[in-house]
């Protein structure tokens, strides 16, 4: 028995690996538990209840494929056959590796689904920035998040949008982007939080300097750098004035300027990621998923932020030409996706700091973007993407026109909030839109119906 009644915890399996020799000699399972233990004792571990909570809890699980009893010490741990919460994250490391010699048939998946249903359904964390709650994907009950698009570029292919009331000083290119608008306005509603919210969450602000429409130029890496840190710089005074302004006259006001949003880079260059990090970006949204940047994602892993990774082929100017998926579009967007997980673990990108993008309308015909909103869950629940979040941006894409009629980019709302509400039923943790305010309430609606 264990006890049920306490407060949340982490839990996380370790897998290391070292040359045969080492392990056998230097690293003996007692020496390593007497190593865990001293950890254990600068933490001050403080063990009340048996199998119930404490601040810290080291385990053994597995050890050179090798069972061994000690007085001290049992390997394999013979309690991980009967804990979800050791076997989940176990799973993702040794999906189908044999773990107990005494019954070398079954792996590590066999145990997990022998497990019965979870009262609270236990769910990985992939952290967003410090001081906003993580996303727990394989929680039935989140909240989708909100990502708002910032282009600051002359040739998006989404178009513009409203003029903002307030002039500020912000690049000419955001002052017709629907979505600074709705945020800036929405601002001075919410001045005394210094926090903007979008359904329960920290809003998500892409900043992108280089279009990735079909057929786009490319620019300089140097003119996307400069495109990309003036919007951030700009962005950022234009709030920071109008907080500065309110509290200017409450010399005993407390409150001091937080960045009301999260700030994520749209690139897949690793020179304009790492300045748009220095600058205060906390995310970066790779179409390419590192593919067209060898620098990319070695860069990611030192910086060690979240990412994401989306499913993508050839370049922004060749990807229309190669949609064929003779294998199967799910199967072969989960093989691609899981390829490049792979390439970004090697890297020493963390797992739980990487996101999934679907890539819609990149490399994808109409008929086949729809495919992906229908089997978005299949995507989900992919043997070895599972338990990752998922990034979904459809909003005002092609196929949108193509199927409602609508030319204009920037009227494709009502098309848009159909492919919203169905990211949301498939399961998808974070939304990319323009037009921040309409996708607000699609997105809260959808919450309401199938996040229960």
């Amino acid at each position: 028995m264990y006890v049920k009644d306490q407060d949340r915890f982490l839990n996380a399996v370790v897998e290391v690996n070292g040359p045969p020799p080492e392990i056998e000699t230097i690293l003996t399972p007692v020496f390593l538990l007497d190593r865990l233990q001293s950890i254990e004792k600068k933490l001050d571990r403080k063990k009340t209840i048996d199998k119930g909570p404490r601040n810290i809890d080291l385990d053994i699980l597995l050890f050179n494929d090798k069972a061994y009893n000690y007085e001290r010490l049992t390997i394999p741990h013979p309690l991980m056959y009967e804990r979800e919460f050791v076997l989940r994250p176990l799973a993702e490391l040794i999906p189908g590796k044999p773990v107990n010699p005494a019954y070398p048939w079954k792996v590590t998946q066999d145990y997990l689904n022998d497990l019965p249903p979870s009262d609270a359904p236990i769910s990985t964390m992939t952290p967003i920035t410090d001081g906003v709650e993580p996303i727990r994907a394989l929680d039935p009950c989140r909240n989708t998040r909100v990502m708002a698009i910032l282009n600051a570029t002359p040739d998006s292919f989404s178009g513009g949008g409203r003029v903002s009331k307030k002039q500020v000083s912000i690049p000419s290119v955001l002052e017709s982007v629907p979505a600074f608008n709705f945020l800036y306005e929405k601002w001075g509603s919410l001045m005394s939080d210094s926090v903007i919210n979008i359904n329960g969450n920290k809003v998500i602000c892409d900043i992108g300097g280089q279009s990735t429409a079909p057929g786009a130029a490319e620019v300089s890496a140097e003119t996307e750098k400069e495109r990309v840190l003036l919007a951030l710089k700009k962005i950022t005074e234009a709030f920071r004035k109008d907080f500065d302004d309110t509290f200017a006259f409450n010399k005993n006001s407390d409150d001091t300027f937080r960045i009301p949003y999260i700030l994520s880079v749209d690139t897949y260059r690793a020179k304009v990621a790492e300045a748009a990090v220095n600058a205060g970006a906390t995310i970066i949204n790779d179409i390419s998923a590192g593919l067209m940047d060898p620098k990319m994602l070695s860069t990611m892993a030192r910086l060690g932020v979240t990412v994401v990774l989306m499913h993508m082929r050839g370049t922004p100017q060749t990807m229309n030409e190669l949609t064929s998926y003779p294998d199967g579009l799910i199967p072969t967007i989960a093989k691609e996706l899981l390829e490049r997980v792979a390439a970004a673990e090697a890297a020493g990108v963390r797992r739980w700091r990487i996101i999934l993008d679907p890539g819609i309308g990149f490399a994808k015909t109409a008929e086949q973007n729809i495919e992906i909103l229908r089997r978005l869950d299949e995507l989900r629940n992919w043997p070895g993407l599972s338990g990752i979040p998922w990034l979904v941006g459809s909003s005002r894409k092609s196929f949108i026109g193509k199927i409602t009629g609508v030319e204009e980019p920037s009227e494709r709302g009502y098309g848009t909030a159909a492919t919203i509400a169905a990211a949301v039923q498939g399961g998808a943790d974070i939304v990319r839109v323009h037009d921040v305010g309409e996708m607000e309430q699609v997105v809260k609606m959808a919450d309401a119906i199938w996040r229960v």
